[in-house]
């Protein structure tokens, strides 16, 4: 029989990868430790605690009729559902099977291996992954306290840099910087220099000096805002990312999308959830409530963590986390181990509904005092 090395057959950015590694599942957890699904809770993938939208459940299930026919290729309906809440041209979107599809088609459509792309330490794990992909040069700016250094990161750009990658709030650390700092970074930017603007938890930083990337796209052609359902609006499951930008560079990336990577449920779902301002007010009102039981909780325990714009909140223990991680996992608590992001004494635990919050906290107090 004949013996292939079939990882060495691969292209070089593909073999020099990792799979992503999602949260653990509740029904992993569950057949592991002899738990009970429902005596878990799961605080380790920024999900909407709500479940989704009823509005959304009852738009997605009316679509099942029609499963046996392929969905509209352009998804006509939610474009313009998102052009006229966004206030922008259909011919500015493009959508994704997550936002997660829209930032690889962007590193597929901008990089190869003859370019580079900046992006920060500590930055969301999928841009290491889609420039490595490409064969393309990662440029990893060092991190200021856990955030962004924009002043750097424009230092940073070279003459090969074609993407700049920004998450604003930033996973997983949660840090944001303001409008006037991305003002300033984006003066500095050449213009053939396309800046990723990731605001996937956009809605939960509104009400501070969060900027809203869309209100800068007339200024700065080369701006590109990438948003989700994921988080937000509820819908993780479905996988709806979309960007907008400047209709040249949509053009570009939907003639490599591919079709039909957006399912028809998940069409009418998407469409629903933009509609339901109730749904989306509740889910700012339970995180900010969340965010303030945490950060009281973990301050009680002397635990210090990174102040947070999105729905999650990163702490520091001051030891090895996982030990931390492992012990929560057998009291039915999944939260997020960060090691992999090159913060192995943290974990990031995303705000669940009231009594999901007060379970972990008492579960990682016992934790702590156990491996005191």
């Amino acid at each position: 029989m004949m013996s292939c090395d079939f990882l060495q057959l691969a292209v070089p950015g593909v073999r020099g990868m990792s799979p992503y590694q999602p949260g653990k599942p509740i029904e992993e957890l569950a057949r592991e430790q002899g738990l009970k699904v429902e005596d878990i809770v799961k605080l380790a993938s920024n999900e909407n605690p709500l479940g989704p939208p009823p509005s959304a459940l009852k738009a997605m299930a009316e679509s099942l009729a029609e499963l046996a026919r392929y969905p509209d290729g352009s998804s006509y309906q939610l474009k313009q559902a998102l052009a006229e809440k966004l206030k922008v041209a259909p011919e500015q979107l493009t959508l994704g099977n997550g936002s997660n599809d829209v930032l690889v088609l962007l590193a597929e459509s901008f990089l190869d291996t003859s370019s580079s792309a900046v992006f920060s330490q500590y930055a969301f794990v999928v841009y290491p992954l889609a420039v490595k992909a490409v064969g393309a040069e990662s440029i990893v700016v060092p991190a200021l306290n856990y955030g962004h250094d924009l002043d750097a990161m424009a230092a940073a750009i070279q003459a090969n840099t074609r993407i700049v990658f920004l998450a604003n709030p930033n996973n997983p650390t949660g840090t944001s910087f303001s409008e006037q700092d991305l003002l300033c970074f984006l003066g500095k930017v050449p213009e053939e220099v396309i800046v990723v603007l990731d605001e996937a938890y956009f809605e939960y930083g509104v009400g501070g000096d969060l900027p809203d990337g869309i209100d800068l796209l007339d200024r700065y052609p080369n701006l590109v805002v990438t948003r989700t359902f994921s988080k937000a609006y509820g819908l993780a499951g479905a996988r709806v990312g979309y960007s907008i930008s400047n209709p040249e560079i949509a053009d570009v990336l939907n003639r490599l999308r591919q079709p039909f990577n957006l399912n028809l449920p998940a069409q009418f779902g998407a469409v629903a959830a933009l509609k339901d301002e109730a749904y989306l007010q509740q889910s700012i009102e339970i995180n900010q409530q969340g965010m303030a039981f945490l950060e009281q909780g973990f301050a009680g325990l002397g635990l210090h963590w990174i102040p947070s714009s999105g729905n999650f909140i990163t702490v520091d223990l001051k030891r090895d986390a996982m030990p931390v991680y492992e012990g929560l996992l057998s009291k039915g608590i999944i939260v997020r181990p960060v090691a992999n992001y090159g913060m192995p004494e943290h974990l990031r635990i995303s705000i669940g509904l009231p009594e999901e919050n007060r379970r972990c906290l008492e579960a990682l107090s016992q934790v702590l005092g156990q491996s005191s």
